[in-house]
């Protein structure tokens, strides 16, 4: 039986292995189908938007066909309309597709004004991003002159977010120096233009010469490239799409490697098309010899939300208190979870299928306490999970078709018969959630969520650290506007001994507070419970429940903003307190945090990255205190801060979003990941996005410069932001580790890879670097020591490291992971004269003399400025007739000073 079982667990680590993503794209015969555009629900109806996305997609398959020389075309999009659009007979139910699963979201701009499209992307080069967004102006036309066409400007999204490409210019440095000549950063170097400066003053504009910094050779700022309007040169896309010429990607033959860009920082100087040769859509699929169709489009509106319950009651769930423990987190789930308006059923299993409940519609609280009572008490049987998704079937289908129904399967055990309905799956149009409980669950049982979208969960037999609280917690619904969601506050678990207390806070801060529960669970006897709201009141009318073994109190109205301590006091048991919200007003969005991994599987000793995305709106928070949970099968469990720094595993700095790699394996198996988010400080506006198509300033057209407006300005009060006091939990779901040796574990992981090297010029010829520190273990740790490997030839940096010249780091001791680390040396092996460009590049090396990668490249120009010649000396003037004691009205004379050349300089003083 192990064996078989061990052998069943390899065949589903195939099976799962891949990017932890819900999008349902996916590639056949060079279309790419399932995807997902979805209309926020606050834009306001307008069925010509319906119609701009589809021209859009239209205009850009061909484009995309092209590009990527006859390989891949859109063949089937789905436009997913908000539940609050009038209905209409060509609207249909969707399916899998959801607004948390949309590859597209079309959004009002925020701040107003402000459409410039953009690819979320978490992860390194090469990795598939998150989501496009789009506004309706954008999706309009309304910004032509700015982005180009809507459909050329979705294929530059679309290879952020399929292929993991980045842009090849630079909105923070848009001039850099080569031969001690300023070049526009851009792609292909033959995109023709002019430099200029748009100077405006009191309504009227001036366009002026770009002048170089005395210091540093460089344009300034205000500098601008403007380029051609007519041009012959067919790259970038990913530099400007929205050049009539351009019609590719850059490749190695083209590619401008020198260009301080993201493309080059994060792809090691390699270029777009390289990248996307690499991809997994390239390699399965070769040019095609005829056109392509033009895309097909189904409209998809949201309906009223369908879930069922199936849940495990076979005999294992007698064991590690599982039964209780499903019965707490499923009233947390029919209280407070699931959102009004909702249809919800209730199946149970063992070997056969029991329904305890037919759909009923949750309207009040009646209807939530009657469902409450319907969950399993006793636990006997075998394990048939295909069994209760059949029963779930049919008890949906009573009422409505399955299609976009939901379904949360819980299970604790071993069933070798679930793959027998993988085809029903498939076909249902379900969406299924997994939540495997304790150590034994049957490891196909995420193979169900990955098939159908739903999200998989884990939790373990250790009561204290909440897990089934968490995974039902996170069921909210993938659809409904944020305002109606459930929002953790709080996840907590002890286990107590002689009379201690689990004391603790909670803070409600303005953005929560409608609908707040307080729920309390135990293992043995009900506790001690002493809730203080933010005045000092105590609140006592907890309804308690001593079947379940469970407590909870029903924050009426809006609950008070501000700090609530609880205390809670109890021997020889295990307590949890779980806390939730929502959103205070549907004018203010909520503070919200969502977290989740690289993948859903991962290969020791790959690397696991978890990610949380912390926002309010689409406004970032900013310096969180974030902290991974991160518990294996066995019930141990790791801490992990979560940093937004833009180093190590963190792709970008201050975008709100929090990354850390975990490499503490301790097993084999299930790991469950919970995150905890406290205060932060929240941006005004939303800063321009690192990663989407370029704002063009101008175009020269008849050789004249022909201006757009301004790009919006970014105000330095919105960047400082203001304080905000929260506390948020988040589940990240769950993900299986394979292939982990048995202890002691051995050190394969090298540092991480610098991603951040900055170089400048200081003093007489000293050069300046700084980057963030990387670990020992990736980003964690202290690596042994640097290499540090200057050239003046780029390539030969990149491809023949080890034959550079090396700097003396003999003084330079590494820092502890994720520290500031600053080295100044003067080139002695390399001849450094006005003119000369120096590539530098980092290595990091562990105390096991593991390497990391080489670090991006780092480019210095020394520019040493023209002596201005002296000036001709003009004749002698004769001494003024001054009185050095004598008085100007309002004026006192100092001092009369004459210089060489004869100009006279008068050093005064205002009386």
């Amino acid at each position: 039986m192990g064996s078989f079982k061990s052998s069943v667990f390899i065949l589903v680590l195939h099976l799962l292995e891949g990017s932890l993503s819900n999008s349902l794209i996916q590639l056949n015969n060079n279309g790419y189908e399932g995807i997902v555009i979805a209309i926020d629900p606050n834009v306001p109806e307008d069925e010509t938007l319906i119609q701009q996305i589809k021209d859009m997609v239209t205009q850009a398959s061909p484009y995309l066909f092209e590009a990527t020389e006859k390989r891949f075309y859109f063949k089937n999009v789905a436009i997913l309309i908000p539940e609050t659009w009038k209905t209409k007979p060509e609207y249909v139910r969707p399916k899998l597709e959801t607004f948390k699963n949309a590859d597209v979201l079309v959004a009002e701009s925020n701040p107003p004004g402000n459409d410039e499209p953009y690819t979320e992307q978490m992860g390194n080069c090469g990795e598939k991003g998150e989501r496009i967004h789009f506004t309706p102006d954008f999706i309009a036309g309304k910004k032509l002159p700015q982005y180009g066409p809507q459909g050329r400007a979705f294929v530059h999204e679309w290879a952020h977010l399929r292929w993991g490409v980045f842009n090849e210019y630079n909105n923070d440095q848009k001039f850099y120096l080569s031969n001690g000549k300023n070049k526009a950063v851009r792609c292909s170097a033959a995109i023709t233009g002019k430099n200029a400066v748009n100077k405006c003053q009191g309504g009227s504009c001036v366009t002026t010469p770009c002048r170089p910094n005395r210091t540093t050779g460089l344009y300034g700022k205000e500098c601008e490239f403007i380029p051609d309007k007519e041009q012959m040169e067919k790259a970038s896309i990913m530099f400007s799409q929205s050049i009539n010429s351009v019609v590719s990607f850059c490749t190695e033959k083209n590619h401008n490697k020198e260009a301080p860009n993201l493309q080059n920082q994060k792809c090691n100087l390699r270029s777009t098309w390289e990248v996307i040769r690499d991809s997994e859509d390239f390699k399965t699929t070769t040019p095609m010899t005829t056109q392509p169709p033009k895309p097909t489009f189904s409209l998809l509106q949201i309906g009223q939300r369908i879930v069922c319950l199936v849940l495990d009651k076979s005999g294992s769930m007698t064991s590690d208190n599982r039964l209780k423990r499903l019965n707490q987190a499923g009233r947390l789930f029919l209280l407070q979870t699931v959102e009004q308006g909702s249809w919800v059923g209730m199946v149970t299993f063992d070997s056969a299928a029991y329904v305890r409940s037919e759909l009923v519609q949750i309207n009040s609280g009646t209807e939530r306490d009657a469902l409450t009572k319907r969950l399993p008490t006793a636990a006997s049987g075998g394990t048939s999970i295909c069994t209760g998704l059949r029963s779930a079937f049919t008890v949906i289908k009573k009422k409505y078709p399955t299609d976009g129904s939901e379904i949360v399967l819980l299970t604790d055990g071993e069933d070798n018969t679930i793959s027998t309905c993988f085809n029903e799956v498939k076909q249902s149009g379900a969406i299924i959630h997994t939540v495997a409980l304790g150590p034994s669950a049957a490891p196909e049982l995420e193979e169900l969520s990955k098939m159908t979208g739903g999200l998989q969960t884990y939790a373990s037999d250790e009561a204290q650290n909440n897990g089934l609280m968490d995974a039902f917690g996170a069921l909210s619904s993938g659809n409904g506007a944020v305002f109606q969601r459930s929002i953790q506050l709080e996840s907590r678990g002890l286990t107590l001994q002689n009379n201690e207390w689990m004391n603790g806070t909670v803070i409600v801060d303005s953005t929560v507070g409608n609908d707040t529960l307080f729920l309390i669970t135990w293992t043995a006897q009900p506790p001690q419970i002493l809730l203080l709201d933010p005045s000092g009141k105590r609140q006592d009318s907890f309804t308690v429940d001593t079947n379940t073994k469970m407590a909870y109190l029903q924050i009426p109205g809006t609950a008070k903003v501000g700090i609530w301590n609880y205390s809670l006091q109890a021997s020889s048991q295990t307590l949890t307190l779980t806390v939730t919200s929502r959103a205070s007003s549907t004018t203010l969005p909520p503070v919200t945090v969502t977290s989740k991994m690289t993948k859903d599987t991962v290969k020791f000793p790959s690397p696991m990255v978890v990610y949380a995305k912390i926002h309010q709106g689409a406004l970032p928070i900013l310096r969180a205190s974030v902290t991974a949970l991160i518990e294996s099968v066995n019930g141990k469990t790791f801490t992990l801060e979560l940093l937004d720094n833009g180093a190590g595993a963190d792709a970008t700095k201050d975008d709100g979003i929090y990354s850390r790699y975990f490499t503490a394996y301790d097993t084999n198996g299930r790991y469950s990941v919970k995150v905890w988010a406290l205060g932060g400080v929240a941006r005004q506006k939303k800063i321009p996005q690192q990663n989407g198509a370029m704002y063009i300033p101008g175009w020269i057209e008849n050789g004249e410069i022909k201006w757009n407006p301004p790009r919006p300005e970014i105000n330095k009060d919105d960047l400082q932001g203001k304080q905000v006091c929260f506390s948020r939990t988040s589940s990240g779901g769950s993900f299986v580790a394979s292939n982990v040796p048995n202890a002691p574990i051995p050190d394969l992981f090298p540092p991480c890879q610098i991603t951040d090297l900055k170089a400048k010029i200081q003093g007489d010829k000293l050069i300046n670097l700084t980057w963030t520190a990387p670990g020992d273990d990736y980003d964690h740790g202290r690596a042994y020591k640097y290499i540090i490997g200057i050239s003046t030839n780029i390539l030969d940096l990149r491809d023949k490291f080890n034959e550079s010249f090396q700097v003396n780091t003999t003084d330079l001791i590494p820092k502890e992971a994720n520290s500031e680390e600053v080295f100044v040396f003067k080139p002695e092996s390399i001849t450094f004269e006005n003119g000369t460009d120096l590539f530098i590049a980092i290595q990091a090396v562990d105390k096991v003399n593991l390497k990391s990668e080489i670090s991006n490249i780092a480019q210095v120009s020394l520019f040493i400025p023209p002596q201005t010649p002296p000036e001709t000396p003009s004749p002698s003037l004769p001494c003024p007739d001054i009185n050095i004691n004598s008085t100007i009205p309002g004026i006192h004379i100092f001092k009369i000073m004459w210089k060489w050349i004869g100009e006279l300089h008068l050093s005064v003083a205002l009386g």
